[in-house]
This record gives structure tokens, sequence and C-alpha cells, in this order.
């Protein structure tokens, strides 16, 4: 993900959100925190990616929650040392792959996966 702040196996590395209205969520937030608009992406009929940062640095990102999603949520990255090698554990162990993996831009890869009892979880690595 864009200037990922830190890259230490096992922890957040990227936070995303689902958001009902994006526009009216990023303003609720940026009051909050203090956060700003950093790049986006539009991807066509699933809308516009909106990543958000603090002093320059994204953070996380936003977009519409997609349809087989129930209501808006918040999503987390969880950094891994070679996302190939991840998806082996988690496979391995019960996880399911949903999505991915597939690189993003700032040159990081993801994976969108589940545990063993339904749990949505998402990992994130600088290689494959």
């Amino acid at each position: 993900s864009p200037d990922m702040p830190s890259m230490v196996p096992g922890a957040v590395g990227w936070n995303e959100l689902y958001a009902g209205k994006g526009e009216e969520v990023f303003a609720f937030y940026a009051d909050m925190f203090g956060w700003s608009k950093e790049m986006a992406v539009d991807m066509g009929p699933m809308g516009i990616y909106q990543c958000f940062g603090v002093n320059g640095t994204a953070i996380g990102g936003m977009m519409p929650k997609p349809e087989g999603v129930p209501q808006a949520c918040w999503g987390f990255y969880f950094i891994v040392d070679g996302l190939d090698a991840a998806i082996d554990r988690a496979t391995s162990r019960g996880g399911k792959v949903l999505n991915g993996p597939h690189e993003v831009p700032g040159g990081s890869f993801i994976v969108n996966c589940l545990d063993p009892q339904g749990a949505a979880f998402s990992l994130t690595s600088a290689k494959r």
C-alpha cells in the first residue's frame, strides 16, 4: 500500500473502511483525527478508493461498501514477510482466500481471507 508507515510483521499496516457514504464519513474522521485526502483510485463500477493519511503519510483507504458486505465496516491488513508463504500458512490451518493475491498501487501485495471461524482478515507484504 502507498507509503506504509511501518512494515513490521504482525502489525497492522493498512486500515480500510467499506463506507456507506464515503464523503460524509471522510468528513467525520477528518474532523476527529485530522486525516487528509491522499491518492484516489477510480475503480470503475466499484467507485472511488480514497486513501487517507496523517501528516502526508497514507495510513489507509475507504471505498463504497461492496454489495456482498452486509454493513459498513473496518478491515485491517496485517503485515507479513512474504505473502505467498503467509497464504500457505493460513490455508494449511483452515483459512480461505477470498480475493487475491494481487499487487496494489505503491508496489505492495495483498490478499483478503477468512479464518477457520469465518472472520475476515487481510494480509499485505512488500514481496510475494
